[in-house]
């Protein structure tokens, strides 16, 4: 079978179909013109026996193999009543498979929702799933303890923050996938596979084209890898589909009508992955607790290609502190005391851990480290007093130019301090960081960088290709629980290298950003969604501190919910956290049930589950010296992972396929053409937008979304409330009606009105009575042109310019009956002109009153042709066709022969 046949480019939709004696999981691209069948045999009672024959069907192939199966499989030959196959359930991919004590069980996902586009691929969130045992009644074998074991497993609930992708690999970031892409295979190193070739695409190639391309998946992110370990080498790539867990959103930037998708992806190491106080520090591998990559992308969404569309990523990461320390639980107390478990000099784990770093991001790395300095009883210093050592013994090994800098800042004393902002701090520490590192960038960089230079891009850390910018090294930060501290330092991080990125896209002027900018607010708004997210998985609450939090602008209201999510996370570490990492143990594997071992609740600890090298002698000690893995050096500071060396290269399967044949249809996937869809339903209508979220209705003030506004011209009074869509639709209604904002000379009035009467206020703090006036009738008698003067707001701050120092008379004239009728809307007098539409519609008065405004409207006459039409319409909507005239008959041949023939 040629290769162009024998891709169809991920299975997108299943259906499983059952037989007393087999599974049928029948899967297909999504646009259902090409098919492959999974047999699953369910006569086994513990094994898993799995059948694929890599064969791909056409849908005509697929309708016989199912019919020959339903007919083969009928309890009596010809009988139409009972049916041999039946339809299970229709899912959207395979999570895996999993055993207990019993047979095993297959899990499927059966809704999904869009999450983000990263260049026409699309990101799903998991809703729900599905749990089925395989094997049959017959041949099951009951074990009492098989439910509780089920019961487990499904506390980890997959419809909460699971993502996953059927064309972009999210356990990569976005420069190591297109480093993959551009990495070429030489068809010579690969002993003669079929799918060895350069990916390249060349002119000169009329049927061949690369369609897609995959990778290993990076293990560490990859939550389901042990679940499809069983079935990986037997079953065709499309089938296997990798989740990982964490946080994915997405918002849209308008600049002036030309969108920009901001998306920020967050990736949750599978490794030693638990709940806040049960897991601490590192474990013997060097996998460390809590350990999130956060990446933020931003692209210029008018184009939807990886080659010729504009992409920029950064990509930062939180852990707790690389040591072997834990936490105290045994008696209940809000913090419990930090303790050092293990005596390690030579700083072992920590290297173990900064040589995954230095593989995966190269160097340098730099740590922000923000746990308290200063402490009358010591319990965060603790941890500082190890770190600090340990890097230092593991630095005086490494070259200098590829160190590990230490940034040590106890942001929590800073915090409580009047004189010192946080913020300010933290952007100086974030411009230091970019500028070290850099960010990606997939085009080279722009002319307007070389007619208008800026002094903080001369300076740029990173690779500089002629493809455009890599980043090199990343910055990890951590306090103790990585959390609410964390969230906010990455924070400003981001916001500095959004600005970069956006400048390098040429999107702005220069590489900065201000606060309370449509920009900023959007991209807050997101970061608070990824802190409370995360926070929620880790410590059991939403964030505590937020960005408002550390500027001090923070309403009164937020002090009694800061409270509550303390106490939420207090309850949740002390009740529900023992539960949910039993089931986190048993859905990563780390935990695998056996009749002959105890059984998950009755272990004492899970500590030997985490560090199994605690139970084996190692067979090659690691040096103390050599810390880091062979090869990591040579490429340095670009990472191990993204080289262009023979080991990465096997990683890399191409698929090649024809140019008409369908194999990740972009298009397809976005816009969706062959179901019936509602505009307004569509993801990009329904993405948080700048204009429309953010952006002030007034027509007055710029449009731009980098523009600085006061906190009470944001369309969202409070940060965060995400109003529904009819509150937004009531904002559009009202958004015109509504007045124009106050003028800067009556704001300073008003300010000035204001502190005259604070003035005023006596010692006692109570104010001083005045007079009330009362309204004077004069006041009511204005001049036209003051009205003009105070409703319109000044020419040159709305079109730029001054139009006509005088209007003409005509058109003020126009403005003053405009005017005049604004100022009596709600008022209906009766008039003489009146009178003459009485025959169109009568007003009549609710009351008895004759001088009553409100009035009340009669039922207009409708003639007897319009009320058919409408009966018509109402009949056809029913079912109810009429006969067709011949009018109607010649043009409906009219239409048929325009727009077929």
């Amino acid at each position: 079978m040629p290769l162009t046949a024998a891709v169809i480019g991920g299975v997108q939709k299943l259906v499983l179909y059952e037989t007393r004696a087999r599974f049928f999981l029948v899967g297909s691209n999504n646009a259902q013109t090409k098919h492959r069948v999974l047999k699953i045999d369910r006569t086994e009672p513990r094994d898993l026996v799995i059948i694929d024959d890599k064969h791909v069907y056409s849908q005509l192939e697929v309708r016989e193999l199912l019919g020959r199966l339903d007919l083969g499989n009928r309890t009596k030959i010809g009988q139409k009543g009972s049916s041999g196959l039946s339809r299970a359930v229709s899912a959207h991919g395979i999570v895996g498979f999993v055993r207990f004590l019993e047979g095993y069980y297959i899990v499927l996902i059966t809704k999904r929702r869009k999450m983000a586009d990263i260049g026409g691929h699309s990101i799903y969130k998991i809703e729900d799933t599905s749990m089925i045992y395989i094997p049959n009644d017959s041949v099951r074998v009951t074990h009492p303890d098989e439910a509780r074991y089920v019961r487990i497993f499904q506390n980890v609930d997959l419809s909460s923050n699971f993502y996953f992708s059927y064309s972009y690999d999210l356990s990569h970031s976005l420069q190591c996938n297109v480093s993959l892409l551009q990495m070429t295979c030489d068809p010579g190193e690969s002993g003669g596979r079929q799918d060895s070739f350069d990916i390249f695409e060349e002119e000169g190639l009329p049927t061949q084209v690369v369609h897609g391309f995959s990778n290993e998946p990076y293990a560490k992110y990859v939550w389901n890898g042990s679940l499809l370990e069983k079935v990986k080498d037997i079953v065709h790539p499309d089938w296997l589909l990798y989740i990982i867990h964490g946080f994915c959103g997405q918002s849209k930037l308008l600049i002036y009508g030309r969108p920009v998708y901001v998306t920020l992806i967050a990736r949750r190491s599978s490794r030693f992955a638990g709940t806040r106080f049960l897991k601490r520090g590192a474990n013997c591998e060097g996998d460390v607790a809590n350990e999130v990559e956060t990446e933020q992308i931003i692209h210029d969404a008018s184009v939807m290609s990886f080659t010729a569309g504009s992409f920029s990523s950064c990509v930062q990461v939180r852990g707790s502190v690389p040591l072997h320390w834990s936490q105290d639980i045994s008696t209940m107390m809000p913090k419990p005391p930090i303790r050092l478990d293990q005596a390690d000099p030579y700083a072992h784990v920590a290297a173990l851990h900064f040589d995954q770093m230095l593989q995966r991001f190269g160097s340098p790395i730099i740590i922000l480290n923000l746990v308290k300095k200063r402490e009358k009883r010591k319990h965060e210093k603790i941890l500082s007093e190890e770190l600090y050592p340990a890097i230092t013994n593991l630095n005086q090994f490494l070259p200098p130019e590829h160190g590990i800098e230490y940034i040590a800042w106890d942001m929590a004393r800073y915090t409580k301090s009047k004189l010192c902002n946080v913020l300010d701090r933290l952007s100086m520490i974030a411009e230091n960081v970019v500028k070290r590192t850099g960010f990606f960038v997939n085009r080279p960089d722009l002319y307007c960088h070389t007619i208008r230079p800026d002094e903080r891009w001369g300076d740029l850390g990173g690779k500089v290709t002629p493809n455009g910018r890599l980043q090199t090294g990343v910055l990890r930060t951590n306090c103790v629980d990585c959390l609410d501290r964390t969230n906010t330092a990455q924070f400003m991080v981001g916001k500095c290298a959004l600005a970069y990125q956006l400048y390098a896209l040429g999107m702005i002027d220069k590489p900065k950003l201000q606060f309370d900018t449509d920009c900023v607010r959007l991209f807050e708004e997101l970061y608070e969604d990824h802190g409370d997210t995360l926070s929620l998985q880790y410590g059991g609450s939403q964030l505590v501190h937020r960005v408002k939090t550390y500027r001090k602008i923070a309403p009164w209201t937020q002090h009694s919910k800061d409270i509550m999510q303390t106490l939420s996370r207090y309850y949740s570490n002390a009740f529900s956290d023992a539960d949910r990492q039993d089931a986190i143990n048993l859905f990563l594997q780390v935990f695998q049930p056996c009749e002959s071992k105890p059984h998950l609740w009755e272990l004492p600890t899970d500590f030997y589950l985490h560090h199994s090298n605690t139970m084996s002698l190692p067979h090659q000690r690691h040096s103390y010296t050599h810390w880091w893995s062979d090869g990591v050096l040579t490429f340095l500071p670009l990472p191990y992972d993204e080289a262009q060396c023979e080991d990465n290269r096997r990683k890399v399967v191409v698929k090649r396929v024809n140019r008409y044949d369908e194999s990740i249809d972009i298009y397809t996937e976005s816009f969706k053409p062959y179901e019936l869809t509602a505009f307004d339903d569509t993801f990009s209508i329904a993405m948080t937008n700048s204009s429309r979220e953010f952006m002030p209705k007034s027509v007055g003030l710029d449009p731009s979304p980098f523009t600085v506004r006061k906190p009470d011209e944001s369309a969202k009074s409070v940060l965060g409330n995400k109003s529904s869509k009819e509150d937004l639709v009531l904002q559009r209604k009202t958004a015109a009606s509504a007045p124009p904002p106050p003028t800067e000379e009556q704001i300073s009035s008003s300010s000035e009105d204001e502190s005259e009467e604070e003035r005023e206020d006596d010692g006692n703090g109570s104010q001083r009575s005045t007079p009330i006036r009362l309204a004077d009738p004069s006041d009511s008698i204005r001049t036209h042109e003051d009205q003009a003067q105070q409703r319109l707001p000044p020419v040159r701050e709305t079109y730029g310019q001054n139009l006509l120092a005088d209007p003409p008379d005509e058109d003020m004239l126009v403005y003053h009956r405009f005017a005049h009728l604004g100022q009596n809307q709600h008022k209906v007098e009766r008039r003489d002109d009146m009178k003459k539409s009485d025959s169109v519609f009568s007003l009549a008065p609710v009351s008895v009153f004759p001088v009553d405004s409100v009035l009340e409207v009669s039922v207009p006459v409708v003639d007897v042709q319009s009320r058919s039409v409408f009966e018509c319409h109402v009949q056809t909507g029913r079912g109810w066709v009429r006969t067709l005239c011949h009018e109607d008959l010649l043009m409906y041949r009219e239409y048929i022969r325009n727009r077929y023939m």
